[in-house]
């Protein structure tokens, strides 16, 4: 995460919600959520804002975002490239379409963070604070599938919830892990003393993510469990594998 001047990586201030954008992109495949699908997303800082920028240039229509003050949506759909400029200048999420000095004000209704969270969308994103779904409010959760890119955003408890209600959980330990993905990136870099440019780093994180969600996919169908369990599995089973060949 050092500036580039320093050593850092291109494409690092995107990598949380580029990946979070490449590992829904996957569910396509299996649940059929992909461009035209509805998203809404908690949490409009960096990862929530790349996220829901990369979806919609995507053809997702991102419906809600929200921040700590609250919420906005719209069904049709938001301007989210110009929420984000309106929030970064006024401190407030309006929805807009801006060109040059001259921007357009949309109707949008005004809505809290839990009526958000309750959305009856394909997607929801949690992107800002942990604990958010928990066994209190799961039940209000309509979405077909949730992109946890904040960290623990859902309870164990809400988790076992929405796994017993055929909600897919994307885990935190695969939905976010764009960032520190690109971090490593950038180590391999400074020992390379080579840069890689914008293109390799997208293509990498591609590959990085898009293997690894097929392999979490797996293993869960494999096992009937949840995404998260299965991602703490592959894991476990990795360590183990390393831990005995190694002698130790």
């Amino acid at each position: 995460g050092k500036p580039l001047e320093l050593g850092g990586s291109r494409g690092r201030d995107s990598a949380t919600g580029r990946g979070g954008y490449f590992v829904t992109r996957e569910l396509e495949k299996k649940l059929g959520i992909g461009p035209g699908s509805t998203v809404a997303v908690q949490g409009f800082g960096n990862a929530g804002y790349w996220n829901a920028f990369f979806l919609s240039q995507a053809g997702y229509k991102v419906v809600a975002v929200s921040d700590s003050k609250g919420a906005i949506y719209q069904p049709n759909g938001l301007d989210v490239k110009s929420v984000y400029q309106f929030k970064q200048q006024e401190s407030k999420l309006t929805n807009a379409y801006c060109h040059g000095s001259v921007g357009e004000v949309r109707d949008h209704e005004v809505m809290t963070n839990e009526e958000l969270l309750a959305l009856d969308v394909d997607l929801l994103v949690p992107a800002a604070l942990e604990n958010a779904i928990t066994a209190k409010n799961v039940g209000t959760v309509k979405a077909k599938a949730l992109l946890e890119l904040a960290n623990g955003p859902v309870t164990p408890e809400a988790d076992k919830i929405l796994f017993e209600k055929g909600i897919h959980v994307l885990p935190d330990i695969l939905a976010n892990a764009g960032g520190v993905t690109v971090s490593y990136f950038e180590w391999v870099q400074n020992l390379q003393h080579y840069s890689w440019d914008l293109n390799r780093i997208r293509q990498e994180l591609d590959h990085v993510l898009s293997d690894a969600f097929e392999q979490v996919w797996r293993q869960g169908k494999q096992h009937g469990l949840g995404l998260r369990t299965a991602a703490y599995r592959i894991a476990i089973e990795r360590v183990e594998f390393a831990t005995r060949i190694g002698g130790v």
